[in-house]
């Protein structure tokens, strides 16, 4: 078995969320899920081309094909959403991070939908937007061109946020907007204020030094280099790309509690 394979623990956590696992699968038999599951993780794991997969994981077209129909489908995004709704929901910390883009990831086609790829300082990138829990594990994942601002992923971070929550985020989503969007959602908004503005809002520092919690998530995201450089065209398979690895942590973390 490869270390980027998954162990016996982890497959018995993400084997009953894959379709058809209730026994109602239609249409003709899937090839050995986890093997292809296994095929996957190695080529977002390692940042190998699809078609240099290992001959262990069987034919690459079966690979790519699995993860690009069930990407086009939500698969991905619902097994994330799955486990990610077991997060106790007490504390919720929100930061995004800027991935840089390959060149193989630009040139998608002109009037067609967002690529979620833009142009900053570094050249062309992707911002990655995501909330943790207190166990710094993913909940909720959004993607944006590089150059938009942090605060235009914040609706969709806050989606599904429990009653009551504490809400932390650094300077950069300094905005009466924000602020207001997280209390309608039933949050407490614990935001600091930029050095320049007369009146002062400050976070408790213990409570502030927790945001250490999504720096890294982000971390060991990008350890899967399929994630830390973005090489897919489509925003859509690029976002299904970090579900996969979003439920590769909460895999490892089930198994080992």
């Amino acid at each position: 078995m490869s270390r980027f394979d998954l162990s016996e623990a982890e497959w018995r956590i993400i084997e009953p969320l894959l379709p058809g696992a209730d026994g109602r699968r239609v249409g003709r038999p899937r090839r050995d899920d986890r093997r292809v599951l296994n095929a996957i993780f190695f080529v977002l794991r390692t940042g190998t081309p699809w078609r240099d997969l290992p001959e262990r994981y069987g034919p690459h077209t079966t690979a790519y094909n699995r993860f690009n129909r069930w990407a086009k489908r939500g698969v991905w995004l619902s097994i994330f959403e799955a486990l990610a709704a077991r997060s106790p929901g007490s504390l919720a910390l929100i930061d995004s991070s800027i991935v840089r883009a390959h060149q193989h990831a630009a040139g998608g086609k002109k009037g067609g939908p967002d690529h979620a790829i833009g142009r900053s300082r570094g050249g062309l990138s992707a911002k990655l937007h995501a909330r943790v829990d207190a166990r710094g594990l993913p909940v909720r994942l959004a993607l944006s061109a590089g150059h938009a601002a942090d605060m235009r992923a914040v609706p969709d971070l806050l989606a599904g946020l429990a009653p009551g929550s504490d809400v932390v985020a650094d300077r950069g989503y300094d905005y009466d907007e924000v602020r207001e969007r997280i209390r309608t959602a039933g949050g407490r908004d614990h935001v600091p204020t930029t050095r320049q503005k007369r009146k002062q809002i400050t976070v408790p520092p213990a409570l502030y030094r927790q945001r250490n919690l999504i720096e890294r998530c982000f971390n060991r995201l990008k350890h899967f280099r399929r994630i830390a450089t973005r090489f897919d065209k489509l925003a859509r398979n690029y976002l299904s790309a970090v579900a996969l690895a979003a439920i590769r942590l909460w895999t490892r973390f089930e198994s080992r509690t």
